[in-house]
């Protein structure tokens, strides 16, 4: 799989980190003080250019509002999630929808559809954060990246497939709350995916899928590039 210069990090969970060609960081999904499946010497980010959002569940968002205030990065977000986050006091929010693309740290990125639900848990009770998205990210150095959020499969995969040509498709595997094997690798076939990350596997004992049986479902047809929590994908733009 060629990164095209970008390095990417998979933090655990669904939270990756991206270092663009131009030095800059972005953070898909925040979730590392108190994920189990970040390393040690991850779990306190120190630098963040642009955070982005796919919905407000707490493996999603959970550092959100600290990361956001500390470090100050450029943030996205569905807007009900973005109102959630301005109140919580976070600088320098966006909002956008899906279909929206937008520009931010040299990095282009559209909001895509997903299939899940989006709520916020505020203390005790569950804020409405509008709706479960995707991603879309195009790098400096020409990489495209889909990042699907939590979703099942559906059938508009195959439209962004056709309309944004990702390189690497960044897919959930584990089953109970997202898709398992069996529907991503039906995803895998819509997008026409080249490489595939699972993510969104073995952090709890439900998520039971794996990146084995993701591959002897897709065969040669695609690249499936199984990553650990703290490690980095890099080859040279």
């Amino acid at each position: 799989m060629d990164t095209k210069g970008t390095v990417i990090t998979w933090l655990g969970h669904a939270t990756f980190k991206f270092e663009t060609t131009e030095g800059k960081i972005v953070v898909v999904d925040p979730w590392v003080s108190g994920n189990p499946a970040t390393p040690d010497d991850q779990k306190e980010q120190r630098e963040i250019d642009l955070m982005l959002i796919t919905h407000g569940h707490f493996d999603h968002i959970a550092d959100a509002v600290d990361l956001g205030k500390k470090l100050k990065p450029q943030t996205f977000a569905i807007p009900e999630t973005s109102h959630w986050l301005n109140s919580k006091g976070v600088p320098n929010v966006g909002e956008l929808n899906k279909g929206g693309r937008v520009e931010a740290q040299g990095v282009h990125f559209t909001m895509t559809h997903a299939v899940h639900s989006c709520g916020i848990t505020d203390g005790d009770a569950i804020v409405y954060g509008g709706e479960a998205a995707g991603y879309v990210l195009e790098f400096p150095g020409g990489l495209r990246v889909y990042h699907a959020g939590d979703t099942t499969v559906f059938s508009d995969m195959k439209i962004i497939g056709e309309l944004y040509e990702p390189d690497v498709c960044l897919l959930p595997i584990g089953g109970w709350y997202t898709m398992s094997p069996k529907e991503a690798a039906y995803a895998c076939n819509l997008l026409g995916a080249k490489a595939v990350i699972p993510m969104h596997f073995g952090t709890f004992p439900v998520l039971t899928g794996t990146p084995d049986e993701l591959s002897k479902l897709v065969g040669n047809k695609t690249e499936i590039v199984e990553m650990k929590p703290g490690q980095s994908l890099e080859t040279p733009s």
